[in-house]
């Protein structure tokens, strides 16, 4: 057969099942259309719809119904290799033909009646082609609006941290098909977030929504934002797969039916990124391996149970790359050590009720962490260890949610118990004692050692009520009410000290306008490792720990001008009490946590304060005429207070947040996009030299001066990268070739200094001032500060087979 015969017949497969989104009841009689094509067809009595012989290529897929607003996925890809299962949830509407004067050119909308404003989403296909995103969906929703990270907001350039509108890592939640997984990237910091790379595989992702406030009732934990991941289900009517070849990984999904009415998708992945770094001379050694698999059984037509998974393995080193100076090869030397796994299973059922569905989760999700450090990493010897932690923690959860919808008004509630367990054995020389030229003892050494193991249980409650008002529906108003407690910290039995009230409302301006605004309160429990922290005496000293609190006021404009087209304008405030404030180092631990060091480990009083405010700009472009486009603009301050109660710049306080993204399809399967990210410079702590020079012989690193907290900015952060694609469809299979770069131009970005003291040019010891063995307290050192901007640029280049 001749390829362009081959080329001819190739043909996909569109299939799914359209259902209410407010009773999760199937729809039939759905018409699914391709938008520029006579293709079309509706949904049966199941809700399930399917398209077959669908020319390969990428389509704009529109449902309507009579009764509900008009939904528009765009940007779905169809090949040969793999059927495209999209499943469709429509809102219902008034049928009044007012109300298609008002909702008719909203398709592109995402938001929702209890979440009106600062909501985003991305499909499958937005992350795999996300340029430089290497099918990451921590890297890929930075390009957002108030999203920083991965370079950008005081973070190292490599790492996964999401920080929404100034806020902490630690400050958002991740949810994966309505269960709870506290774990999204590899190599965690705990207590905290990041990681140098995602876990979840974008094969099983339909669609990823981030509330960034406006949180619905049900969410518990949350202060920065909401991550929600809907998987898709596997293929339920024949075995399909694919393999994911690249400079940076491999990776297997295979999918298809089970049983009658049952359905699975399981995948592996083992990281070639150690091999890559190695090979462009980059010092980081990054590890891993990981699982995921979904099973949805249909027990009946009401009933549903999924069973879902995900896990990871990983190790990760800094070796010393073949270009570097004595200084820099001896500083990343005495660089930790991890090896940790962690893994979260669950099951869910869904069963339907009259008017409404009930939501039962189960889940089980365990962390183990192992960090080593040593002053230099040639040696093991005890006597020279800097760091050690060994760490586990488990968190057993089970929620339940009723969810109805009646006439203008709906309303949810549910309860959550969880039983947490965690255990550490923590060791971290802080610093050296420190004496004068007498002899006399300026500061003692400082030790943070310590074993503890803690069980508890959390608990919690909500309430949300949703009502539309005015004619034609156009003000829609939802209320909530949320409260948490503990049976470890001494208040947490209170109830009452966490009512969490919010209100959000929505109003249609005209039939392309809307103007919305949301004011709440947010509670989240300090983590384990602070909670867990013991004093020399083995007292669990954070027992009166306070949840921290988070006030949200978010005003915005929204316009849609196509059903294609969307901008928003919002501004925010977010006011924050009772955050944990380090009592040795009088730091708000809202600085925190963009680094591999566990978050927390020590005393804390929750008396600092902090805010976080400003305006976000956004346009997003869904596919038209081949072309699709995101960009965004953000200008805020985040400003945190220690233990002298000033507020001073957080470490995330970057003060500027730009992206864009364009992409264009081509004929015959080629595809390129490119994406610019910009931020301002972030602030940075700089060191206490004195302090730096008496302790860097024992714990190999410099000593911050907390006096001057973020008084020093670094550079702005600069990143392009590119991505080309070119897509080969047969009869039965396909292939996708990708070459993806990160940093393609090159740019220089700015990173913290590290402090050390100079070396020989043989490496063989320390420079001194007086040709003299380097004294214990580094009095005849040469002190060195390394800066870090080289730039690096990321390529890899693989292909994607679908069978």
């Amino acid at each position: 057969m001749s390829a362009t015969s081959a080329w001819a017949q190739s043909t996909g497969v569109l299939t799914g099942t359209v259902r209410d989104r407010k009773t999760q009841e199937v729809v039939p009689g759905v018409t699914v259309v391709l938008e520029g094509t006579t293709l079309g067809t509706s949904s049966d009595e199941e809700g399930r719809y399917r398209l077959t012989d669908i020319p390969t290529g990428s389509y704009n897929v529109r449902a309507s119904f009579v009764g509900y607003e008009p939904l528009l996925r765009a940007n779905v890809v169809i090949t040969s290799g793999n059927a495209s299962i999209i499943n469709l949830e429509l809102n219902s509407s008034s049928q009044q033909l007012s109300e298609v004067q008002v909702v008719g050119n909203r398709a592109i909308r995402v938001a929702t009646a209890e979440t009106p404003l600062s909501v985003q989403r991305i499909n499958t296909e937005e992350i795999k082609s996300n340029p430089g995103g290497n099918f990451d969906i921590s890297k890929v929703i930075q390009t957002l609006p108030g999203v920083g990270g991965g370079g950008t907001g005081g973070t190292a350039g490599f790492r996964n941290d999401i920080i929404i509108r100034g806020g902490a890592p630690n400050e958002n939640v991740y949810y994966l098909d309505g269960i709870e997984v506290p774990v999204i990237n590899h190599f965690q910091t705990q207590g905290s977030s990041g990681g140098p790379t995602g876990i979840l595989n974008v094969s099983f992702i339909e669609d990823v929504t981030l509330s960034s406030s406006a949180f619905e009732a049900r969410y518990d934990n949350v202060l920065s934002s909401v991550l929600q991941f809907r998987q898709r289900d596997g293929n339920p009517d024949r075995v399909q797969g694919n393999v994911r070849l690249s400079g940076t990984e491999v990776a297997a999904t295979l999918e298809g039916p089970l049983a009658k009415n049952t359905t699975f998708l399981a995948s592996a992945r083992r990281s070639y990124l150690q091999f890559l770094f190695k090979a462009i001379d980059l010092p980081i050694r990054p590890n891993y391996w990981d699982f995921q698999y979904k099973v949805t059984t249909k027990l009946s037509p009401k009933t549903t149970l999924t069973s879902l998974g995900l896990g990871a393995i990983d190790h990760f080193e800094l070796a010393v790359p073949r270009k570097t100076s004595p200084d820099k090869e001896y500083t990343l030397r005495s660089t930790p050590t991890i090896d940790q796994w962690n893994y979260t299973v669950g099951l869910a059922l869904r069963q339907l009720l009259e008017n409404g569905y009930l939501n039962v989760a189960l889940s089980r999700t365990q962390l183990n962490n192992k960090l080593d450090q040593f002053e230099d990493r040639t040696t093991t010897e005890e006597s020279r260890r800097v760091l050690l932690t060994r760490s586990g923690e488990t968190e057993n959860k089970l929620r339940i949610d009723v969810n109805k919808a009646v006439g203008r008004w709906q309303y949810a509630y549910g309860l959550v118990g969880q039983f947490v367990q965690y255990d550490s054995r923590f060791f971290n020389r802080i610093r050296n004692e420190v004496r004068d030229a007498q002899g006399n003892l300026v500061s003692p050494r400082v030790d943070v050692n310590f074993r503890t193991d803690i069980d508890f249980a959390r608990f919690g409650a909500f309430g949300q009520v949703t009502r539309t008002l005015l004619p034609d529906d156009r003000l829609t108003v939802s209320a909530g009410l949320r409260t948490d407690g503990n049976s470890f910290t001494e208040d947490g039995g209170n109830l009452l000290r966490t009512l969490s009230p919010r209100v959000s409302a929505s109003y249609a301006l005209a039939s392309r306008w809307n103007l919305n605004g949301s004011i709440g309160r947010y509670y989240k429990i300090p983590p384990s490792t602070i909670l867990g922290f013991r004093d020399e005496n083995g007292n669990p000293v954070n027992k009166g720990s306070r949840y921290i609190r988070s006030d949200h006021y978010v005003a915005g404009l929204e316009f849609l001008p196509t059903a294609a087209t969307r901008f928003t304008l919002e501004g925010f405030y977010k006011k924050y009490s009772h955050y944990p404030v380090s009592v040795r180092d009088g730091i708000s631990l809202a600085n925190l946590g963009g680094d591999f060091s566990a978050l927390g480990n020590e005393a804390v009083s929750s008396t600092g304060k902090g805010r976080a405010f400003g305006a976000e700009l956004f346009f997003q472009q869904k596919l038209a005429k081949k072309i699709f486009a995101v960009a965004s603009l953000t200008a805020f301050r985040s400003e945190f207070s220690g233990a002298n109660g000033q507020y001073r710049p957080s470490a995330w306080d970057s003060r500027f947040l730009t992206s864009a993204l364009l992409g264009r399809k081509f004929t015959k399967g080629w595809e390129m996009g490119f994406k610019y990210r910009f931020a301002g410079g972030s602030p940075y702590t700089p060191f206490d030299l004195e302090a730096s020079q008496a302790s860097y012989l024992a714990v190999g690193r410099g000593v911050l001066d907390y006096s001057r907290l973020n008084t020093i900015r670094l550079g702005s952060f600069q990143q392009f990268d590119f991505r080309l694609d070119k897509k080969f469809n047969w009869r039965r299979t396909s292939i996708d070739l990708f070459l993806d770069v990160q940093n393609a131009f090159l740019l220089k970005n700015p990173s913290l200094p590290s402090y050390t003291f100079q070396r020989t040019a043989d490496n063989a010891g320390f420079v001194s001032t007086d040709g003299q063995p380097i004294r214990p307290d580094g009095s005849n050192a040469v002190p060195t500060l390394l800066q870090d901007d080289d730039p690096t640029v990321t390529p890899t280049i693989g292909f994607i087979l679908e069978f």
